[in-house]
C-alpha cells in the first residue's frame, strides 16, 4: 500500500515539473513586440502633489447643553440649518415646570395656559453662528445638564495627516485640492488655514494635522467623511510636457528619440526635467513644441500555437489526438 501511494506521489510531481518546464519554454519563445507611437509635446499646465489622507470635521465644534435638569418642550432648528447668535434653538422645562404642568394637564386648559404664563420656559439660545450639525433630542425627552441637547459648527474643514517628511513643504495660505471617497469626482479647490505644532504618532509613523478650508464648502459636505487631500507643491503653466514613457535614463542622463525628416533612425536627444506627475513630464530644455518624439511601448504576446499543442493545456491533448483522424 505504501509503495502505490508512493508511486502516485512521484508520478504527481513528475507531472507538475513537466507543466512547468512546458510553460516557461512555452514564455520563452513569447514575442516581445513594440508599439512606436510619433508624438509632439503639448503645452500645458503641471502641478506636483503631496498627497495625504484627511476627515471632514468641524473647526469649532460647540455643544448646546440645557442650564438645568428636565424636559425638552419644542425643537426649533433641524440639522444643516443655519443659525445665528441669540437664535433660540429649544425651549425647556426645568423638572419642578414640567411636574407643575403635567398636574395643571389634568384641571382643564385654562389652569394650564395660567400655569405656562406664570412659570416660563427656559431658552436655549445658539452661542455662535453656524449651523446645526445635531439636533436629534426629541419634545418630551427628559435631558441633564451633562447631555447636549443641540451640536453646532461654526464651519467645515478637512484636517489633514502629513508626514514628517513632508510637513516642511506645506504652508500657510497654500493651495490643495479635496477629494471625498463618497464623491470621488468632485475635486474641492482649498487652501492650508494652520499647521499644528504639536506632532501625532499613528501606526507608528509621526504625523502633523493641517486644517484646510475649502474655497467653497459643497452641500455634500459631512463630518467625519474621508477624503484624499493633494497639496500642490509646484505649479507651472504654459510648460512644455511629453508622457512620462517618452523620456529615457541612462549613465549620461535624461533623453528622448526624436524622429527628424529624411532619417529613418531616431536621434538620441538630451533633455531637462522640471515638474513631474503621474503621467507628464516638464521639458525644461533640449526640444521643442516642434519636435516629433517617439515612444516605444513593449508588449508580450505568447505563441498560441506552442502553449494550444500542449498536452498540459485545456483542451490539448483532445486537438491533438483529433488531427491524427
Amino acid at each position: 500500500m505504501r509503495k502505490i501511494k508512493s508511486k502516485i506521489i512521484f508520478g504527481v510531481l513528475v507531472l507538475l515539473a513537466v507543466s512547468v518546464f512546458v510553460m516557461i519554454k512555452a514564455k520563452g519563445k513569447g514575442q516581445s513586440n513594440e508599439i512606436v507611437r510619433e508624438i509632439t509635446p503639448a503645452i500645458g499646465v503641471i502641478q506636483a502633489y503631496i498627497s495625504t489622507t484627511g476627515t471632514v470635521l468641524p473647526k469649532n465644534r460647540l455643544e448646546v447643553k440645557p442650564p438645568v435638569n428636565g424636559r425638552i418642550e419644542s425643537i426649533l432648528v433641524q440639522e444643516g440649518q443655519k443659525v445665528k447668535l441669540g437664535e433660540p434653538l429649544a425651549w425647556m422645562s426645568s423638572t419642578e415646570r414640567a411636574a407643575l404642568l403635567d398636574a395643571a394637564q389634568g384641571q382643564g386648559e385654562e389652569v394650564l395656559k395660567y400655569w405656562k404664563g406664570v412659570y416660563k420656559a427656559i431658552a436655549l439660545l445658539a452661542p455662535i453662528n453656524g449651523e446645526v450639525i445635531v439636533a436629534t433630542t426629541q419634545p418630551g425627552q427628559t435631558v441633564t445638564t451633562a447631555e447636549a441637547v443641540i451640536v453646532l459648527s461654526d464651519h467645515l474643514i478637512a484636517r489633514a495627516q502629513v508626514d514628517e517628511t513632508d510637513i516642511g513643504k506645506v504652508k500657510l495660505g497654500q493651495k490643495a485640492v479635496i477629494i471625498i471617497d463618497a464623491y470621488p469626482d468632485d475635486k474641492i479647490n482649498a487652501a492650508v488655514e494652520h499647521v499644528y505644532y504639536e506632532s501625532k504618532t499613528v501606526n507608528n509613523v509621526t504625523i502633523y494635522e493641517v486644517d484646510l478650508v475649502p474655497e467653497k464648502v459643497p452641500p455634500f459636505f459631512r463630518s467625519g467623511m474621508n477624503a484624499t487631500i493633494d497639496f500642490v507643491e509646484q505649479s507651472r503653466e504654459n510648460a512644455l510636457l511629453l508622457p512620462v514613457e517618452a523620456v529615457h535614463k541612462d549613465k549620461e542622463g535624461d533623453f528622448v528619440l526624436l524622429k527628424k525628416d529624411g532619417q529613418d533612425q531616431e536621434t538620441r536627444q538630451p533633455v531637462e526635467l522640471g515638474i513631474t506627475d503621474d503621467k507628464n513630464v516638464e521639458i525644461l530644455s533640449g526640444i521643442n513644441a516642434k519636435d516629433v518624439v517617439v515612444v516605444k511601448d513593449k508588449k508580450f504576446v505568447l505563441p498560441a500555437s506552442d502553449v494550444g499543442n500542449s498536452p498540459f493545456t485545456p483542451f490539448g491533448q483532445r486537438r491533438n489526438s483529433g488531427s491524427k483522424k
